[in-house]
């Protein structure tokens, strides 16, 4: 072949490698850490909906929870509502959405409950009998449950909303659950805004600081990484976030990040969806601290999406990095019996 000729092939071979959108991408395969089967009604779309859309989108492993409050209808509403804040009526703790949990769970085949990881999350978090509580569900289902949570402390429109009073992630009823949790190599997922949705200043810090702090042999899962949607809409970016979690990630070996959706934007991808770097290189900093998830409520038509909405920022992560944060760092989490 003439030189010429043999350079325009070279160039044409080359080319096609570096423009081909699937040359250089990377598959990932996915621990969901953060799932709810049931929605704020304790209802849901059910486990061959969830199982068909784990295999549709590569997603080996999820955490399995109830939803720990159920909203009410109201008598002097006339429709009922679809969301915990369409209306104003309240949302009261439930046990039972534990119950619906492990039934589903033990319907499965040997094979398929080894892709679940149910946690214990009905229970009310202000009351300091819920640690004999968890632990009576811990002996009914011997080998089943693998961490307890979400728990809702403080958690913006939804805690005016639940009866009672407003639980807080170091309160006495809690530390309790936090020494069981030890006894019994479980993770605890939190969710606790780090402030309100007006102070520009992490208001409520201490109060995941303080059981950081105090239960060092506790893992703690900080859902969210203290963040919200309804924060976001009156506040857009936390600035604070990231210089408090570069220190507290240095301070607390036991503390273990949550990047469920409204972590996303506007922290991990910019408004043109482009991972910002400051972020990156905290995941880098810690490759072992994070990890993703759906929290999808009750329905799966959105898994798949939600779970996948991560991949730019797992592709400006290095490789291995990246398949620790997707799938990895959730399951290391987990009791050691089941690891």
């Amino acid at each position: 072949m003439p030189q010429s000729r043999l350079s325009l092939a070279c160039l044409l071979t080359l080319s096609s490698v570096f423009l081909s959108p699937c040359a250089n991408a990377r598959e990932y395969a996915y621990s969901d850490a953060h799932l709810h089967y049931v929605d704020f009604f304790q209802e849901s779309a059910g486990m061959a909906k969830l199982l068909q859309a784990m295999s549709e989108n590569s997603i080996e492993h999820v955490m399995i929870s109830g939803i720990p409050v159920a909203k009410k209808w109201h008598e002097d509403e006339p429709k009922r509502p679809r969301y915990y804040a369409g209306d104003d009526a309240d949302a009261y703790w439930y046990s039972a959405t534990d119950v619906i949990v492990a039934a589903a769970v033990n319907k499965l085949t040997p094979e398929q409950r080894q892709r679940f990881h149910p946690f214990l999350s009905g229970f009310n978090p202000n009351d300091k009998n819920s640690a004999a509580h968890i632990q009576r569900m811990l002996d009914l289902n011997p080998g089943l449950w693998q961490g307890i949570g979400e728990v809702f402390t403080r958690h913006d429109d939804l805690t005016a909303l639940t009866s009672g009073d407003t639980p807080r992630a170091n309160n006495e009823a809690m530390t309790r659950i936090y020494h069981l949790a030890a006894e019994n190599d479980l993770p605890v997922m939190l969710h606790s805004n780090i402030t309100s949705k007006r102070e520009k200043n992490p208001l409520y810090l201490a109060e995941i600081e303080e059981p950081l702090r105090n239960h060092p042999h506790t893992r703690f899962i900080w859902a969210h990484a203290g963040t919200s949607a309804e924060i976001h809409r009156h506040q857009t970016q936390l600035d604070f976030l990231l210089p408090t979690l570069t220190r507290m990630l240095e301070a607390y070996p036991n503390l273990f990040i949550d990047l469920s959706w409204s972590m996303l934007t506007p922290y991990l991808l910019d408004e043109q969806g482009k991972p910002r770097e400051e972020w990156l290189k905290l995941v880098e900093r810690h490759p072992d601290r994070f990890m993703i998830g759906s929290d999808v409520v009750g329905r799966f038509n959105k898994l798949g999406k939600e779970i996948r909405s991560f991949d730019p920022f797992l592709d400006a992560l290095p490789e291995d990095v990246a398949h620790k944060v997707s799938r990895d760092n959730f399951l290391a989490i987990l009791p050691r019996a089941v690891r």
